[in-house]
């Protein structure tokens, strides 16, 4: 009969301690929330994009149905949406993606087909998917209509040569405005 807490084979588990730091990582400092943010903006605005570029593709999608909404209402709630600590991780992990394409550091085949943008290869709009979702299924249907038509900001990055990739950066940038108008159509109808 086994005892309680052992195995099978009559072997008690070994509890094993959390593995530790990889000899010769150094990992950096945790950054608090406000210079994650800091730092997100800083990497858009290295590619390209301000959060005003991002704001106006909002009031585009927006100013339809709210003709009283303003630049600054949509700035706020582009920033509100760039707070989002799952928002942060997913610009930098698929701006790190399109940069490390640019310098042909991935390996192949994927380098290329982040370089050509393959039309079949969705992992982009997945990872997008996740910040569209943030203000309810709104945010999908404004991505959606983001994506096929390329407003603003999100058709330059599309559009970008000169060896810059934004396989991932104009669907993120999508995401961002597709969240960003759902807080406001929210908010406007009074549900926060």
């Amino acid at each position: 009969m086994r005892q309680p807490g052992q195995s099978r084979e009559g072997v008690r588990p070994v509890a094993q301690e959390a593995p530790g730091p990889v000899p010769g990582v150094v990992l950096p400092p945790r950054l608090l929330p406000g210079q994650m943010k800091a730092e997100v903006v800083r990497l858009l605005q290295s590619r390209g994009v301000t959060l005003e570029a991002i704001a106006q593709v909002v009031l585009a999608v927006q100013g339809h149905y709210f003709v009283n909404l303003t630049l600054e209402e949509c700035l706020l709630a582009v920033e509100a949406v760039v707070e989002k600590r799952e928002v942060q991780h997913a610009v930098l992990t698929g701006a790190a993606l399109d940069m490390l394409a640019e310098q042909r550091r991935l390996p192949e085949p994927l380098g290329a087909i982040l370089r050509a943008d393959d039309g079949l290869y969705g992992v982009d709009e997945v990872m997008a998917l996740a910040v569209t979702n943030i203000y309810g299924s709104i945010g999908l249907t404004n991505f959606g209509y983001l994506d096929k038509e390329k407003l603003g900001i999100i058709g330059e990055l599309n559009r970008r040569k000169g060896g810059q990739v934004h396989t991932f950066l104009d669907d993120l940038v999508a995401a961002i405005a597709a969240a960003a108008a759902a807080r406001i159509a929210h908010q406007r109808a009074g549900g926060g």
